[in-house]
């Protein structure tokens, strides 16, 4: 199951908004084929492990089958999965994960049990979990798992008073964000982030991955810009990916600054709140457009704005051994800050790591 599990990552970034599944079958020790899920519309975990098993010139019949998630049951961009192990005279399956689908969850093991085949599931479910818990939230809730990444000093601060906010953290730690970025269906910033720093919000490929500074993947870029405020410069609206960009404003803004932005990406005119986007409208339309992860990486004001209301599931912290101090330099989570203790979101599955010369923490926040 741990190489199931290590086969599964592979195709962090590349199967949404399917789970990432990975699959081994096994007979007398032997290992006869692995197998893991690359991408949606492309064969499942399981369907790959058989081919590879026939690759190598192996029967399968009476082998087991050690698989992430459940089988699935269901037609849906493709054929369904059990059908498949009944056809190939699998004789046992174990299985990580349940599917999380309400609709389908018991449904393979019922399916694959009484064709006679033995089912066991639970084995290092929480690992399995874990590796799809965007997926998982999605799936039940149709909106996206999001993510607060943010990288600051020790106190707090993204930049200086003077906004000088490059590099804070080391090459390294910068390395796992791009990682981050890789495992997210869609990244948003606000207006403010891209005034002051013009991001691009590319995944790029790590080193050794066909040079550092090679766009990986495409992935969607949104920007909270309630006003029409990004510049019609901003690398955001003039690069390649621009067909990924959406700006996100509500009434308040200009036409004549909507219309140009709409000449160069999406425009989506959100309801405001207290004069910003909503953000759950804008949260179910996403999740109605397949994002199943969204990262948010601020600054401190939309940061803030997704922890006040409720709306944050993991956070991913960076600490740079620094102290900046100020007044006015700019925080990581700003706004107007929680009142009282009982308020304030709590951490749980607190992660800590070194990673160079920086501290990462990820946790889980427990009233998202």
């Amino acid at each position: 199951m741990r190489l199931a599990l290590r086969l599964a990552r592979r195709a962090r970034g590349f199967t949404s908004p399917n789970p990432l599944v990975g699959a081994v079958l096994v007979r007398g020790g032997r290992l006869l084929g692995c197998g893991w899920h690359r991408r949606a519309g492309e064969p499942h975990a399981e369907i790959e492990a058989l081919r590879d098993a026939a690759r190598r010139g192996y029967p399968v019949r009476g082998a087991t089958l050690y698989v992430t998630l459940e089988p699935c049951s269901t037609h849906g961009r493709t054929p369904p999965c059990t059908e498949a192990l009944l056809a190939a005279g699998i004789r046992r399956v174990v299985a990580g994960a349940t599917d999380p689908n309400p609709r389908h969850a018991g449904r393979g093991f019922e399916r694959l049990g009484r064709a006679g085949i033995r089912v066991e599931h639970g084995v290092l479910a929480s690992e399995a979990a874990r590796l799809n818990e965007a997926f998982n939230h999605w799936i039940v809730r149709r909106t996206p798992f999001v993510t607060v990444k943010a990288a600051m000093t020790l106190d707090g601060k993204i930049a200086t008073a003077a906004g000088e906010s490059k590099w804070i953290t080391g090459e390294p730690a910068r390395a796992l964000a791009q990682r981050l970025r890789r495992d997210a269906d869609a990244i948003l910033v606000g207006v403010n982030t891209v005034l002051a720093d013009d991001p691009a919000l590319t995944v790029r490929a790590p080193a050794g991955g066909g040079g550092p500074g090679r766009v990986l993947k495409p992935v969607r870029r949104l920007v909270l810009d309630s006003r029409a405020r990004t510049p019609l410069t901003a690398r955001l609206l003039n690069d390649e990916g621009n067909a990924l960009t959406t700006v996100v404003v509500t009434r308040a803004a200009p036409a004549r600054r909507v219309a140009a932005l709409a000449r160069r990406v999406r425009v989506v005119v959100a309801p405001a709140r207290q004069g910003r986007p909503d953000l759950r409208w804008l949260l179910s339309r996403l999740g109605r457009e397949e994002v199943t992860h969204l990262l948010v990486e601020g600054g401190g004001e939309v940061n803030a704005a997704f922890f006040a209301a409720g709306l944050v599931h993991r956070v991913a912290f960076f600490y740079a051994p620094r102290v900046v101090g100020g007044r006015t330099a700019p925080r990581a989570v700003a706004g107007a800050g929680f009142t009282t203790w009982a308020e304030i979101p709590r951490l749980r599955e607190i992660e800590w790591r070194r990673v160079g010369e920086d501290l990462f923490l990820t946790a889980r926040v427990a009233a998202a």
